[in-house]
C-alpha cells in the first residue's frame, strides 16, 4: 500500500458543512474559516514510541491519546476545537494497527467536532505529531499570565492516577487487575476538559493543562504572572486516594502524594479565579460534569509553599517531568 492509498483508506473523510473548515484533506493546504470575532488557537504535540507510550499499547488507545493531549491544550485556553493535522511516521504498513489507531483517533475527533484536515506520512520509527486548531472569542482566551495575589487555585478531576498506572506497568508497585484496568484508562485514554475550559472563559484568571505534573505546570502560571502560591497537599492527595480507592490498596501515602503533585500525564486543568467567582467555578464544573477542587491560593511573594490540612509546612521535592533533565 502506498502513502496516498494509506491516507485515503484510513484518514480521508468528507468535509462537514458549517464546521469552520473550508477545505480539508486532499490539497497542499487546508483552509480554515473561524467564526467572526474569534481568534485561532493552535497547539502541537508529539508522541514517540518508548518515550511517551509502550510498544504494546492498544492502537485505538494510542489514537485517542494522540489527539486528546492536543485537545487538552485547547481546553486550557478555553477554545473550541475546529480541526487538526496528523504527521505519522510508521516503521511499516500494518493494516490492523492502522485501523485501530484511526478508529480511536477519529472517534475522539468526532466527539468534539474536530476534523482531520491534512498532515504527512513517512517511514521511520513510530512517531505521531498532531497540530490542533481551535477558536476562542477574540481577546478572551485563558492565559498563564492573568492571575494575581488572592486568587484561588483549582484543579479539575483527579491528578496522579496516570503516574500510578505507569509505576504499576513498570512493576514498581502492585495493583490488582481491577485497579490497574481503571488506572490504565487514565494513562492511555485521558479525557480533555474542553467543556469545562469553555465555561471558564470570563471566570478563570489563568489556566494550564497538567501534562508534566500538577506543581510543575502550576509553576508556569506563577512564573508568567510573577506571583507565588500556597498549596494544600492533603487536599490534592485525598482526591487521588479517594478516587481510585487507593487508601485500601495498601499504597504508601508518600507515594500517593508524589503522584498527585508531580505525576504528569493527567491532562486535567489547573486554573485560578478570584474568590468572588467560587460559585461560578462550581457551576462551570457542574455544567460540564467535571469535579473541581480548590487546592490553594495565589500569594504575592514568589515561590511555592506546601502545607498540610492544618497549615503546617510540608517538606519534599516534587519535580515535574522534563524530557531533557
Amino acid at each position: 500500500m502506498g502513502e496516498f492509498d494509506l491516507i485515503a483508506r484510513y484518514f480521508q473523510r468528507p468535509t462537514r458543512a458549517g464546521s469552520g473548515v473550508a477545505l480539508g484533506v486532499g490539497d497542499d493546504c487546508a483552509l480554515l474559516a473561524p467564526a467572526p470575532g474569534m481568534q485561532l488557537a493552535v497547539s502541537s504535540d508529539m508522541l514517540v514510541e518508548g518515550r511517551h507510550f509502550f510498544a504494546d499499547v492498544y492502537p485505538a488507545h494510542l489514537g485517542h491519546k494522540a489527539l486528546a493531549v492536543n485537545l487538552s491544550d485547547l481546553a486550557a485556553c478555553g477554545a473550541e476545537p475546529l480541526a487538526f493535522t496528523l504527521a505519522l511516521a510508521l516503521p511499516r504498513v500494518d493494516a490492523v494497527w492502522l485501523q485501530g489507531f484511526a478508529d480511536g483517533l477519529l472517534a475522539l475527533a468526532d466527539a468534539h467536532g474536530c476534523q482531520l484536515v491534512g498532515g504527512d506520512t513517512t517511514q521511520g520509527p513510530l512517531n505521531i505529531c498532531i497540530t490542533v486548531f481551535g477558536q476562542v472569542p477574540a481577546g478572551r482566551a485563558l492565559l498563564r499570565s492573568g492571575t494575581q495575589a488572592g486568587d484561588d487555585i483549582w484543579v479539575s478531576g483527579r491528578t496522579g492516577q496516570a503516574r500510578l498506572a505507569l509505576d504499576a506497568l513498570r512493576g514498581q508497585i502492585h495493583a490488582d487487575d481491577a485497579l490497574l484496568t481503571r488506572l490504565r484508562q487514565r494513562l492511555e485514554r485521558p479525557m480533555p476538559r474542553l467543556a469545562l475550559g469553555r465555561r471558564l472563559v470570563g471566570i478563570a484568571s489563568s489556566a494550564i493543562d497538567v501534562s508534566d505534573g500538577l506543581l510543575g505546570d502550576l509553576s508556569h502560571i506563577l512564573a508568567a504572572s510573577r506571583v507565588g502560591a500556597r498549596i494544600d497537599v492533603d487536599a490534592a492527595t485525598d482526591l487521588l486516594a479517594g478516587g481510585a480507592r487507593l487508601a485500601s490498596a495498601g499504597l504508601d501515602r508518600g507515594l500517593l502524594m508524589r503522584c498527585a503533585l508531580a505525576g504528569g500525564d493527567d491532562y486535567e486543568l489547573v486554573f485560578t479565579a478570584a474568590p468572588a467567582e467560587r460559585a461560578a467555578v462550581r457551576q462551570a464544573g457542574s455544567d460540564s460534569a467535571t469535579r473541581v477542587t480548590r487546592i490553594g491560593s495565589v500569594e504575592a511573594a514568589p515561590g511555592l509553599r506546601l502545607v498540610d490540612g492544618q497549615g503546617q509546612a510540608v517538606r519534599g521535592q516534587f519535580p515535574a517531568f522534563d524530557h531533557f533533565a
